[in-house]
């Protein structure tokens, strides 16, 4: 995979840089700004190389359309406060306010289009209309940098089309991404366990088949692990269900028993009647065996049974990859299961990685350092599909 200084001196380049500034908001407020500062040694670095820097971002799911509540004028301002100067923003993507901006940048000086997603055509399934709008990105620049790891499993304009346009190369951001992964995927140190939460079960069915050949234990908490419970034969109550992939996770059960690989899962969770997770408030939470779950009520949280065995396999083992919380972290009443594992990370002496999204927006939450932790990736759904020993179009362009 090309790296930055493979694209020689770069005083006077106009270099487009794809980051992943998808960044939580509390109206325009960022709660979470690991993102851009994980942005900040490629960027640091190409400014003080003397380039005139254009950076690439989206947030959010405009769908295509304009939309202000989806403007990166917060990451803009944020970029500046941290970066110690003037982030330029275009009001728009490709159009006149870009080039314009893009012209104005004198040598080591930033500027930013307006989010890509406004763009029809930068998550457009027809090569032809998303090739139109890379031939537009290109124009603005020399040279292309791809550093936004969050986006490298997407076949998306500002990711694979216009690095086929422009001389390209990894960020120092990707670099280390594919690096940590490559420590887990190639030869890891043993015990190798990965923990797995967080609601979507389909998503992460697959890198468990990935998995199982090549962790020792797979911990399953969080929403996906009452659909392994229900697998069982065990009532679930209001608890997330994904009814269609019971019998896939009857198979992973299985295979894991005959392949002596342990899947964990919760031998207790905290239930309630309901909760409202914009006003952070939840009913009365109570702790029932995972066997016990009463049918008018949902398990939110894994319980402090299973807080220690989860606990005590993470402290086991010598390297862990962790991805998806254990509960609802956001309510304080149902974050407990996450702040365990959270913690059993921080203290053991293993190689850890935090596979990004909710989980790493959880730890920070819950007051962890990013130091804690041997890694906390950007990429939540990139570094699943990785593990998966998926081609990621935005890695794969990068190469040769």
């Amino acid at each position: 995979m090309r790296s930055v200084p493979d694209l020689g001196a770069l005083a006077g380049k106009r270099v487009l840089i794809r980051c992943d500034f998808n960044v939580p908001l509390d109206g325009d407020v960022i709660t979470d700004d690991g993102r851009i500062r994980a942005a900040l040694p490629t960027l640091t670095g190409l400014i003080k190389a003397g380039a005139k820097v254009v950076v690439l971002a989206h947030l959010g799911r405009p769908k295509g359309q304009v939309n202000p509540k989806y403007s990166l004028a917060p990451a803009a301002t944020r970029l500046g406060e941290l970066l110690g100067q003037d982030v330029k923003l275009a009001t728009d993507v490709v159009g006149d306010s870009a080039k314009a901006m893009v012209a104005g940048l004198a040598d080591g000086e930033i500027g930013m289009c307006e989010n890509v997603r406004y763009e029809p055509g930068e998550e457009s399934k027809d090569d032809a209309e998303r090739g139109v709008l890379a031939a537009q990105y290109a124009a603005l620049a020399d040279v292309f940098v791809s550093d936004g790891f969050g986006v490298v499993h997407r076949k998306q304009a500002s990711v694979y089309d216009v690095a086929k346009l422009l001389p390209s190369a990894a960020g120092s951001l990707v670099t280390k991404e594919v690096e940590v992964l490559k420590k887990l995927t190639q030869h890891p140190e043993r015990p190798y366990v990965v923990v797995l939460g967080g609601a979507k079960v389909a998503d992460k069915l697959a890198v468990i088949d990935n998995l199982l050949q090549v962790a020792d234990t797979l911990v399953v908490g969080g929403g996906m692990s009452y659909t392994f419970l229900a697998a069982q034969g065990y009532e679930v109550g209001s608890s997330i269900l994904d009814a269609a992939n019971i019998e896939a996770c009857k198979g992973y059960l299985a295979a894991a028993t005959e392949a002596g690989k342990q899947i964990l899962l919760p031998v207790d969770t905290r239930v309630a009647a309901s909760f409202d997770f914009a006003a952070r408030t939840v009913s009365e939470v109570t702790v029932v065996p995972a066997s016990e779950i009463p049918a008018d009520q949902g398990g939110l949280d894994i319980g402090p049974e299973t807080e220690k065995i989860f606990a005590d396999a993470i402290l086991g083992a010598k390297t862990v990859f962790w991805n998806g919380p254990m509960g609802v972290f956001e309510i304080e009443a149902l974050a407990a299961g996450t702040k365990a594992v959270a913690t059993a990370l921080a203290d053991t002496e293993a190689f850890t990685v935090v596979g990004g999204g909710d989980s790493a927006a959880a730890v920070r939450q819950l007051g962890f350092a990013d130091d804690a932790f041997g890694h906390i990736s950007t990429g939540g759904g990139a570094s699943l599909e990785y593990l998966e020993g998926k081609t990621l179009p935005g890695l794969s362009v990068l190469e040769g």
